[in-house]
């Protein structure tokens, strides 16, 4: 039988976000038309989000003592992050990640990229984790975990022993690739580039010419501001150069990094953002929801599309008062404002 489902409101279309009312018609999970009218409930219908960047194992190590730097935190095999999940046990390591992943989906994200740690057994403590979901997911294993996983994740070119090799290996699976670069500096940069990647992580350091490289090569970036400031790997807007990425015509997506450190929380990654790097709301929203063409089809709103989407009552809050919803969602929602979500994997 097929299950139908009318959305009216304000709703953010396409690429684009221009808001407008319409009804949004689904059937058994597609968007089969939009339907745009005079006028439309005071309701603001959103694509759900996709967290560009996660690590959700450090769920278990969330907010512990942190001293050290950049390196000591996280760096495998021996930052304080690697000492942690090695001695968690499998049925914690899953229970966070589930933890993490309702959570993110009760606030509009209904999917991530996530580095995933551990091998072939901490890809598979994912999908545990996972699974019954309505959550989206690709995962970038290492240590061996790519074989299941959809891609390769290498934390740095200066950590990772034969990347070549893993590289390749990994094209050969049909895999994709993704690489931190330029995090606490710009020496790992260049040589990541070599590989033209599918994903970058970070480009806190990036030159103009290597951001021109990702445009024309279209590498998406994926920039993560709270992780950068709270690591200490930048303390002002230069960091990473979000304004240059735009300009020169980078793809950017956003993601909350390392859940050890920041809640992958993205209306609070988006205002953390347009607070310090000035960025449109728009182009935030889309920075925010871009990153699912990642699993093969975007979330945002158009006809055909799988919907994917929430709605926010404003009526119900001093959202009411909202001259620019897209400003207002970037800057003032949150997980209670959400009246309805809407996803379908």
């Amino acid at each position: 039988m097929t299950s139908l489902q009318v959305l009216s409101g304000q709703a953010f279309l396409d690429e684009e976000l221009v808001l407008r009312p319409a009804d949004i018609v689904i059937e058994s999970g597609i968007i089969t038309a939009i339907e745009e009218r005079s006028t439309a409930p005071p309701v603001w219908i959103c694509p759900g989000f996709f967290n560009a960047h996660t690590h959700l194992g450090d769920t278990v190590a969330m907010d512990c003592i942190q001293n050290g730097d950049l390196s000591a935190l996280v760096t495998p095999p021996d930052g304080l992050k690697h000492r942690i999940l090695a001695s968690t046990s499998h049925k914690d390591l899953v229970a966070g990640m589930r933890a993490s992943m309702k959570d993110m989906a009760a606030a509009g994200t209904f999917g991530c990229a996530d580095f995933r740690e551990g091998g072939i057994g901490g890809v598979r403590a994912f999908r545990e984790a996972v699974s019954g979901l309505s959550f989206s997911s690709v995962i970038f294993g290492r240590d061996g975990g790519e074989a299941e996983a959809e891609g390769l994740g290498i934390s740095s070119t200066r950590d990772a022993d034969d990347v070549e090799r893993l590289v390749a290996e990994a094209r050969q699976r049909g895999k994709k690739v993704a690489f931190h670069a330029g995090e606490r500096d710009g020496g790992d940069i260049e040589a990541a580039l070599t590989f033209d990647p599918d994903l970058l992580i970070h480009m806190t350091h990036a030159t103009k010419k290597q951001l021109r490289e990702c445009a024309e090569k279209e590498i998406p970036v994926a920039i993560c501001p709270r992780s950068n400031w709270i690591l200490g790997v930048t303390a002002t807007a230069r960091y990473p150069p979000v304004k240059m990425m735009l300009d020169l015509g980078c793809t950017v997506f956003i993601g909350t990094d390392n859940a050890m450190f920041v809640p992958p929380d993205m209306f609070s990654e988006m205002a953390f953002a347009a607070a310090v790097y000035r960025m449109n709301p728009r182009i935030l929203i889309r920075a925010a929801v871009g990153g699912s063409i990642l699993t093969g089809s975007s979330f945002f709103i158009r006809k055909n599309s799988r919907a994917t989407l929430f709605t926010v009552d404003p009526s119900h809050s001093g959202l009411v008062f909202s001259r620019d919803p897209a400003s207002s969602i970037v800057k003032r929602a949150c997980a209670g404002l959400i009246r309805n979500n809407v996803f379908n994997v």
